[in-house]
């Protein structure tokens, strides 16, 4: 199996990322000291993946952006879909080998077992989350985006200083929101909503000069839901915490140890960045807001 070849040159690189992102790497088992053979692993049900997502789950990290197999992620379409059967088969489980489970956002980030191996559904690798559940290395890097209409008064920013006393809205308990505040920082009241729809409502309604999301929503809301709505740039400041994704796991559970490695070839052989270049269009063509 290619994972276990891979392993021992993996090894340590695995570790040291997982030791960034948890506060138990260096009490859980790894993988060295353990089989990554399928067998082996700690799983739900013996010889097979169970794999969590959303109820819906969106494009594009479950489907196309078009709508493509819509929430459909047995059709492996979309980046965490499609990122699911690549860790999968670099594991040395088949397709049919992965079941998929539906859950809850905010459920499942709480001690306790689970009835899945791992859960993906764009969960931010947090201080506070990682008390009580285990994160996989990060799979993605999330950017922040501005999206407004052409006409608004943020329209042409290149910097953060042509932001100030503007009216950015975002959803409550997002690092969206700690973004505009920390970063952004707008000297104005921010308005911060309890939905994305709700958030996206109030910029249809002209309610706010703009609309801050991560990067990927942003390419889904100006392609799909708000017509006429565009993405005004990218920031390129960082945030104090950097919004990265990781695969949930129960605490402590060893099957994180084998998955970071798989996770770490994919990233070597270059399979991460082709699956973000093909279903996120990671940054292309878009206007970069500076500090």
């Amino acid at each position: 199996m290619r994972l276990r070849i891979l392993s021992a040159l993996l090894l340590a690189l695995a570790l040291v990322a997982a030791s960034c992102g948890d506060d138990d790497a260096t009490t859980t088992t790894v993988a060295g000291e353990q089989s990554c053979d399928i067998a082996d692993l700690e799983l739900v049900t013996a010889g097979q993946l169970t794999v969590a997502t959303g109820e819906p789950a969106f494009p594009p990290w479950v489907s196309a952006i078009d709508g493509t197999n819509f929430d459909e992620p047995e059709s492996g379409t979309g980046f965490e879909a499609a990122l699911v059967y690549a860790v999968a088969e670099e594991m040395g489980f088949a397709a049919d080998q992965v079941v998929w489970v539906r859950t809850g956002f905010d459920e499942v980030i709480a001690p306790g077992p689970k009835n899945f191996d791992f859960n993906i559904q764009q969960y931010t690798i947090t201080a506070d989350r990682d008390e009580v559940v285990d994160f996989s290395n990060p799979y993605y890097s999330n950017a922040q985006a501005l999206v407004a209409f052409p006409d608004s008064d943020v329209a042409g920013a290149t910097t953060l200083a042509d932001l100030a006393g503007t009216t950015l809205g975002v959803q409550v308990g997002t690092t969206s929101l700690d973004y505009v505040e920390e970063v952004i920082q707008p000297g104005t009241e921010v308005p911060v909503y309890d939905t994305t729809v709700d958030a996206k409502a109030a910029l249809e309604a002209r309610q706010i000069d703009g609309l801050v999301v991560d990067l990927s929503t942003a390419y889904y809301i100006t392609a799909v839901e708000i017509e006429g709505s565009t993405i005004v740039a990218a920031f390129d400041a960082p945030a104090s915490e950097p919004d990265e994704f990781g695969l949930l796991f129960a605490e402590g559970n060893s099957l994180r140890d084998c998955v970071n490695v798989a996770l770490e070839a994919l990233r070597a052989d270059g399979t991460l960045q082709s699956l973000e270049d093909q279903w996120l269009e990671s940054g292309s063509g878009v206007p970069v807001i500076s500090e």
